[in-house]
């Protein structure tokens, strides 16, 4: 859907789940979401407003509900605020996420296949955890550094991004 999207307002107390706060988006909103986005599925990109304050954020179902999870650049102090009602609005966002891959990466995939391989198995956050940590590194050394590294990983030889690579 090109142009301005719709956006939606409600009020909500905020609730936790594990160590995660969170709102309930309620289902007339949803169900707009959904006809805004064109599908139902999980994640749809949203953008909208806390309080006032600006968030890009993806609405999450799990456990069988929608939430809009509420962090803490979202929200000051949000795990401790569970109850308080907060003014949230949203929006479907069709804008672009997608991350371009480093060249160094992306050269380094491309020489080789079995790293490519690996790296296209992974879940698509992951995917996007790797891409996003090499492309914020500051120098040329560190690329090529952890560039190097996250071959290793997908090759299932050492830690990368603070995880044990696949067996």
């Amino acid at each position: 859907m090109a142009g301005r999207q719709n956006e939606y307002s409600f009020k909500a107390s905020i609730e936790i789940i594990g160590i995660n706060p969170y709102v309930s988006v309620p289902e007339e909103i949803l169900a707009s979401l959904f006809a805004d986005a064109g599908r139902d599925k999980s994640p749809i990109p949203i953008r909208g407003a806390v309080n006032g304050k600006p968030y890009t954020q993806t609405l999450m179902k799990y456990q069988g509900a929608w939430r809009l999870y509420i962090n803490t650049i979202m929200l000051p102090d949000s795990p401790k605020r569970i109850g308080e009602r907060i003014a949230v609005s949203v929006a479907y966002d069709a804008a672009d996420r997608t991350l371009p891959m480093h060249p160094e990466l992306a050269r380094a995939l491309s020489e080789n296949a079995a790293a490519t391989a690996a790296f296209n198995q992974l879940s698509p956050s992951l995917q996007k955890e790797i891409i996003r940590y090499i492309a914020g590194l500051k120098t040329e050394q560190k690329v090529q550094e952890n560039t190097r590294k996250a071959v290793d990983f997908l090759l299932g030889k050492g830690r990368f991004i603070g995880r044990d690579p696949k067996s």
